[in-house]
């Protein structure tokens, strides 16, 4: 499978890669939304499971090639990939080898969250750093939190993927909005957990999004379409509200983390309130 998706956003070359197809539960998806209305764009298998993807983004920007995301956990054992169905029809390494580039050239890793699906390629099968010549920056709360989990986020964390990079002194930690070059910032996105954050690239008047979990697909969009996994779903709900209305007015170019077919998106006014996402070709 070849997903090569490529768009320029002012004087920034960005490219959607993909580090496989995955599955989850399409109730903890959805949350509190009615299966009947949410499979009408998600369908489930025989186990209740919608189809997802993993959508690393590598903004080429100044000379420099930074990647937000590192892909799913490769460590887990055979059950682990069983149980999320795990398809590694392209890795996010195949993605940059067709760019010309290989680990060793990525100059900034963005890490929006540290959940096994989002940083799990932080580090290699023997547990060293993957992207060495990088700095990989996340959000002072959620190192915090993935270092001190609790019953309901402890699945979610592996630390082999997180003390390798804090112990060999990689981690860039951000606290709150903060720009990390001309241009390009990182955003506190609460609500899935506390210390998510998403990136905004502006250039040249153009404007892209990547959101994070806060909208993990197209078909997420709706005001009250806020996943089951979110630690914090009335914040999710404040947190759209709060940046929504702006990104729209801003005909922003949004890049959402795991929709399984489409990698730009533009936000458009809901009849019924609020916005939906569609595909941006």
């Amino acid at each position: 499978m070849s997903w090569n998706h490529s768009r320029q956003i002012g004087q920034a070359q960005v490219h959607s890669l993909t580090d496989g197809q995955f599955r989850l539960d399409g109730g903890a998806m959805f949350g509190s939304v009615p299966r009947v209305l949410w499979e009408r764009a998600a369908p489930a298998d025989d186990l209740n499971r919608i189809r997802l993807r993993i959508n690393p983004l590598l903004i080429q920007l100044g000379g420099e090639n930074i990647l937000i995301e590192t892909g799913f956990w490769d460590q887990g054992g055979e059950k682990f990939e069983a149980m999320y169905a795990l398809d590694r029809d392209e890795t996010v390494f195949r993605g940059l080898d067709r760019l010309g580039l290989t680990p060793e050239d990525i100059h900034l890793v963005i890490n929006t969250h540290l959940h096994f699906d989002h940083a799990g390629r932080n580090v290699t099968l023997l547990g060293d750093p993957t992207f060495l010549n990088a700095r990989y920056v996340v959000q002072k709360q959620e190192l915090h939190d993935a270092r001190h989990t609790h019953e309901r986020s402890r699945a979610s964390y592996v630390p082999a993927y997180i003390e390798p990079i804090r112990d060999a002194g990689l981690f860039d930690v951000v606290d709150g909005e903060h720009e990390l070059r001309p241009g390009l910032s990182v955003l506190p996105l609460p609500g899935h957990n506390l210390g998510q954050q998403g990136v905004v690239l502006r250039s040249e008047g153009q404007t892209l999004v990547y959101v994070a979990d806060l909208i993990p697909t197209l078909a997420h969009a709706p005001t009250p379409y806020i996943m089951g996994y979110d630690l914090y779903p009335v914040t999710t709900l404040e947190t759209r509200k709060a940046h929504l209305g702006a990104w729209f007015e801003q005909q922003a170019t949004i890049c959402t983390p795991h929709d399984p077919d489409v990698p730009f998106a533009r936000l458009h006014e809901n009849p019924k309130g609020g916005f939906i996402l569609k595909a941006d070709r």
